[in-house]
């Protein structure tokens, strides 16, 4: 029965969705009113619509690291290689996204490619013995060549980039490895003790800054198409983020109006097609450039349209199929970095999720394992080659607070929805479409707000201090100078050793290890209270609320309760639930 009320658009999302009510409303802020929490199932379409919507919040992300990795891969023109590890880096991030709820953290995040792995990806790239060879029409593949070309011509040009991506692998699969041990032994607490807000903020700083060159080259093939992908990308974003767009829902027999945050979600999605769409519509009317050589000729849609028709429509990706991945010591003590920064980056987004899932903050069990298993999830993209690791997403967990549902359910469906979508060759090829001056506008903003989260860790810090404004100082600019000058003075570093060589270069090479090094080193070696370094409030903010006693049956393995209870034996391991009893008899 119709109630007048029922008449009345909703100014909200429909909150009378069904709940639970397991352990989600004991110690959890009562400021974050959920129409769906951590342990609730939402109906099946609900769920579809709410995973597509988290995987669309991490497309831009994601599709960022292949291209990026395009040029120095050598794989520039090689339309067939660029779809192909499109495709894999969504596949793998769907297992992972999978893996990390199910049995690793078990909050709704979701893991996908990181940013923190491309600068010491680009130094490794940009040694001597992997820099591309020479373009010759032959080696050079495309898929308009497909057809002239021999299959001797095409089996070299595939070895060019699949042995430089096998160097990756194999640098970022024993790399991983130390997040690994860091999760499973429990040392995650331990390594915390000595890294502050000084060590952190050059280090994701960092990460943002070094890639201005990448942004820059991307955007010069057409700036006024750049600026349009920025100026759509902000207007979306933050002039248009409070505008609520009325839509429809069909609910309890009856339509039902709402209003819904559709510009503060879809912004870099939506400034992305609007630049895509502005770049379609020059190349229809032939307004753009039709020669190679002439300014604005990158902006044309059709100069990989190919790519799309001969890409088949499936491509399953699979463990090696790039090839087994090949080791240096230079390479894997250069990933170490990244994958540092990536546990750092990853340790507070369990927290912010916890938060606004409607979970109580994560215990120590919980963290330890869930940076093990976003240590096994690097390795899989290791094996499967995606050219890059594996992280949590942090404008995915924005959108929880956003969209109100905290569902785990959800993002097990965004997994699955990412590892079908990968399947699918001519989807991957898409986005190759997707003309440089639009992605480098995307690059802009992208690489500016990492460079911004890396500035925002010094809220805790007293700026005020000579100190501190030393440490933060020297050590970012140190990470811009001292890489800059060993890409330019490479060939004088010689030790006698090859291998030593090839080690000094990658990791002074690395803008984020160079600052995250002597912000580390500095901050624990110059005397200074823990109020000054901002380590009492960072700790308070993002360890203290860990001390309240919740309920945190939702963080155990499924299944596994009752075997882990009945052993004594488990209650030594740091990463299982067992170990949280054991530690709280003890305090």
């Amino acid at each position: 029965m119709g109630k007048d009320g029922d008449e009345q658009p909703e100014l909200t999302v429909d909150s009378e969705g069904p709940r639970t009510g397991e352990s989600q409303e004991r110690g959890v802020d009562k400021a974050i009113d959920l129409v769906y929490s951590l342990n609730d199932r939402p109906p099946w379409y609900l769920c579809i619509l709410l995973g597509f919507q988290h995987y669309i919040l991490a497309f831009g992300g994601i599709i960022a690291i292949p291209l990026i990795l395009a040029e120095p891969l050598c794989i520039k023109d090689n339309n067939v290689a660029k779809s192909q590890l499109i495709s894999t880096i969504f596949f793998v991030s769907g297992l992972c996204t999978l893996l990390q709820t199910c049995i690793g953290i078990r909050l709704p995040i979701l893991q996908g490619g990181t940013f923190s792995f491309i600068t010491p990806t680009l130094a490794i790239l940009a040694l001597p013995k992997w820099q591309c060879p020479e373009p010759n029409g032959p080696v050079m593949l495309s898929m308009q060549m497909q057809n002239g070309t021999s299959s001797l011509q095409m089996e070299k040009s595939d070895e060019v980039w699949m042995s430089r991506i096998r160097e990756i692998q194999g640098a970022i699969l024993v790399s991983s490895l130390l997040q690994i041990i860091l999760g499973f032994s429990g040392l995650v607490g331990l390594v915390l003790k000595f890294i502050g807000p000084l060590a952190i903020a050059p280090t994701i700083n960092l990460i943002g800054l070094s890639l201005f060159i990448e942004a820059g080259k991307k955007c010069g093939g057409h700036w006024g198409i750049a600026a349009l992908t920025v100026g759509l990308i902000l207007l979306f974003s933050q002039y248009l983020s409070k505008v609520n767009v009325p839509m429809i829902a069909y609910k309890d027999k009856k339509w039902k109006v709402f209003q819904y945050p559709l510009f503060k979600l879809f912004s870099a999605l939506f400034g992305m097609c609007g630049g895509w769409l502005v770049c379609f519509l020059l190349t229809i009317f032939d307004v753009l450039p039709s020669k190679s050589e002439q300014y604005g000729f990158s902006a044309r849609t059709d100069i990989s349209h190919d790519a799309v028709t001969n890409a088949p429509w499936f491509h399953v990706p699979y463990p090696g199929q790039w090839g087994w991945p090949t080791v240096s010591v230079s390479s894997v003590l250069g990933m170490i970095a990244g994958v540092l920064a990536s546990t750092m980056e990853s340790i507070g987004d369990y927290y912010a999720c916890a938060r606004l899932s409607g979970a109580p903050p994560p215990p120590t069990h919980a963290i330890n394992r869930g940076i093990a298993v976003e240590g096994i999830g690097c390795i899989l993209a290791a094996l499967w080659g995606t050219g890059n690791g594996t992280t949590s997403y942090s404008q995915n967990i924005a959108a929880l607070g956003i969209t109100k549902v905290g569902s785990r359910l959800v993002l097990q469906t965004t997994g699955i929805l990412m590892i079908v979508l990968g399947i699918f060759g001519k989807f991957g090829a898409v986005f190759i479409t997707i003309p440089d001056p639009v992605i480098g506008g995307m690059f802009l903003v992208m690489f500016g707000m990492i460079a911004a989260v890396g500035i925002s860790n010094l809220q805790y810090v007293d700026l005020n201090s000579s100190r501190n404004l030393l440490i933060l100082g020297f050590s970012t600019f140190s990470g811009l100078v001292l890489p800059t000058w060993f890409h330019s003075n490479a060939g004088i570093i010689d030790t006698g050793v090859k291998e030593l060589d090839q080690v000094i270069v990658v990791l002074f090479t690395t803008h984020m290890f160079i600052g995250g090094f002597f912000g580390f080193v500095l901050d624990n070696t110059i005397p200074g209270t823990d109020k000054e370094r901002g380590i009492k409030s960072w700790r308070d903010k993002v360890h203290g609320e860990s001390q309240s006693m919740c309920d945190h049956s939702c963080y155990e393995i499924p299944f596994c309760s009752r075997v882990f209870k009945r052993f004594r034996c488990f209650q030594y391991l740091p990463f299982l639930p067992s170990y949280m009893t054991t530690r709280e008899g003890l305090e």
